[in-house]
């Protein structure tokens, strides 16, 4: 989801603001050239877009498999969203710690040879007691994978070019997610599960390969050192767990990152509350109309579409604009969805949908931008090795909590109860913005230099 702060008394709002359309020259581009002259950042693109597509043939065939195929217990079933959650929760900061230690291709291509290896146990797996370590094993890979790939975004783009980087692997994503799943529909249409699951084997193999030719790529070291660590030697001499420590630390003290990602768990744990009862809320209120889902999902990843596009074409943003206001529609839309009702036209649902997926496309690419442009580049992964563990546990702890309010009150008050909490959520954070992302703690992060659009309190 991906472009540089200006200075405070150029904002257009009360926080700081993302230019998102500015000419800069990038890392072994050219200068001038815009992102598209980065040859290190298309290789780090066309393998995002690889995986990201494999990823959803995948995730539809394995529902395919287990639920019509095997005729899986309920049980099981959703057992599956939790065994790819759990990982994030025991490794996540682990594996941030050791993007910031190791080199970031080398753990990106050995998480894509054993995704592979992974992919084709799932393949031959012959019931779900096979299959749910095997899918725990391979999201392990992907908590490795994500953070290395976000610090070495960091690595290879300007940072004026951030906001726009992160916009397009945001579009890629909500690309995948959309055309995924139909294209993934066709081949099961005409094929077995098996061929999906193989695609996405093929498509980690494509990405590994992509990436490949960055294997020497030199990283660069920057000379950031906290008030806990001032005197030591660099990070080369530091030890795994006093890294890891400093992530924590570094999130402690930076306020700006610590918002963001507090006020993300805040808000996406309000949203997967009902992330998971689409069916059930379509079931009371339009029992005979199972292609509601589809079209709400798609429409969601079409609206999220739109909004990077629009993104890219915009002045500026201010993150509390974009982070609050990117729950507000969220929360409006699921509200709205509350208040369906039986006779209401099913035009409605994806106009609401087109809704959501605005906010939910706003909101992403915000949050990935800030946590990449306020993180100095040593602390990247660690920064959303973090996030990815607090996120796994909203992702475990969220659904059955919105199951159990939709069993005692029932599936359209919560949807108007959740999207109204989440709505505030989002006014919380455009009315409080300069109070939560104006500028950086004092204590923070001290550099031998500041840029000079660097916003500070």
């Amino acid at each position: 989801m991906t472009d540089k702060i200006s200075r405070a008394d150029e904002s257009i709002s009360s926080g700081p603001s993302i230019p998102i359309h500015e000419p800069h020259s990038l890392p072994a581009a050219p200068p001038g050239k815009g992102i598209w002259a980065n040859l290190q950042f298309i290789r780090l693109f066309i393998a995002y877009a690889l995986a990201a597509f494999g990823d959803w043939f995948d995730a539809l065939a394995i529902q395919v498999m287990v639920a019509y195929r095997w005729g899986a217990d309920p049980l099981i079933i959703a057992l599956i969203p939790v065994c790819m959650a759990v990982p994030g929760i025991l490794f996540g900061s682990v594996a941030g710690a050791l993007a910031d230690r190791l080199h970031k291709v080398r753990i990106m291509l050995l998480c894509d040879g054993i995704t592979v290896a992974l992919t084709l146990g799932i393949l031959l797996a012959p019931s779900p007691a096979w299959l749910l370590p095997l899918l725990a094993l391979r999201a392990m890979m992907s908590v490795f994978h994500v953070p290395a790939q976000q610090a070495l975004t960091r690595q290879v783009v300007a940072e004026e070019q951030l906001f726009q980087a992160s916009s397009m692997n945001g579009f890629v994503n909500q690309c995948a997610k959309v055309a995924g799943p139909l294209l993934g529909a066709v081949v099961l249409a005409f094929f077995s599960p098996q061929i999906c699951i193989l695609i996405n084997a093929c498509a980690r193999l494509l990405s590994g390969a992509v990436l490949w030719p960055l294997r020497h790529f030199v990283e660069k070291k920057e000379e950031v050192m906290t008030s806990e660590d001032t005197g030591q030697d660099r990070k080369t001499s530091e030890s795994f767990f006093m890294q890891w420590q400093q992530g924590w630390g570094y999130l402690h003290r930076n306020r700006t990152v610590r918002n963001t990602v507090i006020f993300g768990c805040f808000g996406l744990m309000a949203i997967l509350m009902v992330d998971y009862q689409f069916t059930t809320l379509f079931r009371e209120i339009k029992p005979g109309n199972e292609s509601l889902l589809g079209g709400l999902a798609s429409s969601i990843g079409g609206g999220a579409i739109i909004i990077i596009l629009l993104l890219n074409r915009l002045p500026r943003i201010g993150y509390g604009w974009g982070l609050g206001g990117g729950y507000l529609l969220i929360g409006a839309g699921i509200a709205a969805l509350g208040w369906i009702e039986p006779n209401t036209s099913g035009i409605w649902i994806i106009v609401l949908g087109i809704w959501i997926g605005l906010g939910n496309g706003l909101f992403m690419v915000t949050m990935n931008y800030v946590l990449q442009k306020e993180t100095p580049p040593d602390y990247v992964g660690r920064v959303f090795g973090i996030q990815n563990s607090l996120f796994s546990i909203v992702l475990v702890a969220a659904p059955l909590a919105g199951g159990a309010i939709i069993r005692s009150n029932g599936p359209s008050p919560t949807f108007q109860l959740i999207g109204l909490v989440t709505l505030a959520i989002g006014l919380a954070g455009i009315l409080l913005q300069r109070m939560l992302w104006a500028g950086r703690s004092s204590s923070t992060v001290d550099k031998k230099e500041e840029p000079a659009t660097q916003v500070v309190l």
